[in-house]
């Protein structure tokens, strides 16, 4: 799993450091994880899908399962659709690593700029997947 938490790190990254997407600019702090997360597919397929949960796929279900009891009291995710399955486990780990950025928290009520967008993209850049992981699991 430490190898789909690395990819969904390595996305949101390459998200905030892509200025000409204009992903986030100008997007309040607590809702960049809407924007960066939920907006867009991280996976687009059901072979690509599969392909990328591999031997992971009950992992990924037991985690959705748990974020979606826990806040929502019940399941809604269609854990029969692999491309739903694993949008859904980025959704999650994004909320991971986002909340791993000091510099986001400090702005979470305000509108980010292009240098906010910059340092929050330094922290996550330094997140260890296999840490996060762990401290996820």
């Amino acid at each position: 799993m430490q190898n789909i938490f690395q990819s969904v790190i390595e996305d949101i990254h390459d998200k905030l450091d892509s200025f000409s997407d204009n992903y986030g600019i100008d997007t309040y702090g607590c809702d960049l994880h809407n924007e960066l997360c939920n907006m867009d597919y991280f996976i687009i397929g059901t072979y690509q899908a599969k392909e990328f949960l591999g031997g992971h796929v009950f992992d990924a279900i037991e985690m959705i399962k748990d974020y979606e009891q826990f806040n929502f009291g019940e399941v809604t995710t269609d854990l029969s659709e692999p491309e739903r399955v694993v949008n859904m486990l980025a959704y999650i780990i994004g909320e991971y690593v986002l909340a791993k950025s000091d510099h986001l928290q400090d702005k979470w009520d305000e509108r980010l700029t292009a240098d906010d967008l910059t340092k929050i993209a330094e922290e996550i850049a330094c997140i260890n997947s296999t840490k996060l992981y762990n401290e996820a699991a």
